[in-house]
């Protein structure tokens, strides 16, 4: 366990966001939350859920012909042209970087076969990944014809989950792009201004519609949290980010529970070795720290073999459960003496 925390600072928060959530994005907890799980009007931050889906798609080296379908788009733009041949990781960077609503349909029919396909996409991944109060109608954000509509909590668990594909950070952390195409030649350089503003930032997307308000998700990251704050109708957002990830680093510490490594467990019953399959981190308060408990039960087998569950490993912070593994056997081989192998080697054993 890690023994140093920073100081304490307990600040009376206030923001001025109608819905915004700080959440860890490592162990999913919520450290501050603001009519969290109302859905809203998200705008494009929506483009979130379109990257990942064309990053897990395997395809970002192929080459995609812009259609038709770009011909419909409007607002904020890349401007890609009818037959424009480009790269779909360079359609990525267009849609996160520079918000581009013609990159997300452009996407949405070369992935899906049908923009139609790929919002089904988008709301399987969304149902796959908890987002319960969480509907997708298009995937650039507009919301004049359709309506997306998410709350902050979902927001962030996509981002949570997005954070964790190394290329989709790649992307968003990137301040300036440049890309060739077969018609022209782009540069691009991020909207997202908390990449300059707070050297903690590792990246993030912006939103605006007149209906919705402005929208923004930002993950940073101190030591060893890593943040996301989602924020939604909010005109000074980047202060309330910024307001958020200070409460949050100056709050809060990361703390090693259980060590994989070092699990061990003093019980006769079973002599071989038990074990768990993972670390479990989990962020506390410096007043927090002293209200741990784990708890371990093990049910006893009357005959176990390699890789059987024994039991389960309990985190209690105070009398809530945070957290639960469970618990294997790992049998020791018992290595037979010379004579009992003399003896199978003539017996056919």
């Amino acid at each position: 366990m890690i023994l140093c925390l920073l100081p304490s600072h307990v600040f009376a928060l206030t923001v001025s966001s109608r819905n915004a959530c700080l959440m860890d994005m490592d162990s999913g907890r919520v450290l501050f939350a603001k009519a969290k799980d109302e859905p809203h009007l998200i705008a494009s931050i929506t483009k979130i859920m379109t990257a990942i889906l064309a990053i897990e798609s395997g395809r970002l080296e192929e080459e995609v012909t812009v259609g038709e379908e770009v011909l419909k788009m409007y607002g904020s733009n890349i401007y890609i042209e009818l037959g424009e041949k480009m790269k779909l990781k360079d359609l990525v960077y267009g849609l996160m970087l520079r918000s581009g609503n013609d990159a997300a349909i452009v996407i949405s029919v070369f992935i899906g076969g049908t923009e139609e396909r790929f919002v089904e996409m988008m709301n399987e991944k969304a149902k796959l990944l908890g987002m319960k109060n969480t509907i997708f109608k298009n995937p650039h954000g507009l919301d004049e014809e359709t309506e997306n509509q998410s709350s902050a909590y979902d927001m962030a668990l996509l981002s949570s989950y997005a954070s964790k594909n190394d290329t989709y950070m790649q992307i968003v952390g990137t301040k300036k792009y440049q890309v060739q195409s077969n018609k022209k030649s782009y540069l691009w350089y991020n909207r997202n201004k908390l990449l300059t503003s707070y050297d903690k930032t590792t990246g993030g997307k912006t939103g605006y519609t007149p209906r919705a308000g402005k929208t923004l998700v930002t993950t940073a990251k101190n030591k060893k949290l890593n943040l996301t704050v989602v924020t939604l109708n909010d005109g000074n957002e980047y202060d309330t980010h910024e307001t958020l990830y200070e409460y949050g680093f100056s709050n809060y510490q990361n703390y090693l529970i259980l060590k994989q490594k070092k699990f061990k467990i003093d019980d006769a019953y079973y002599p071989d070795q038990i074990y768990i399959k993972e670390d479990f981190t989990y962020p506390l308060t410096e007043e927090e720290k002293d209200q741990i408990r784990v708890e371990v039960r093990l049910t006893k087998l009357n005959q176990y073999k390699d890789g059987d569950q024994v039991g389960v490993v309990f985190v209690k912070l105070s009398n809530d459960t945070i957290h639960e593994q469970k618990i294997y056997v790992r049998k020791k081989e018992h290595k037979n003496s010379w004579w009992k192998k003399i003896w199978g080697f003539f017996n056919g054993q």
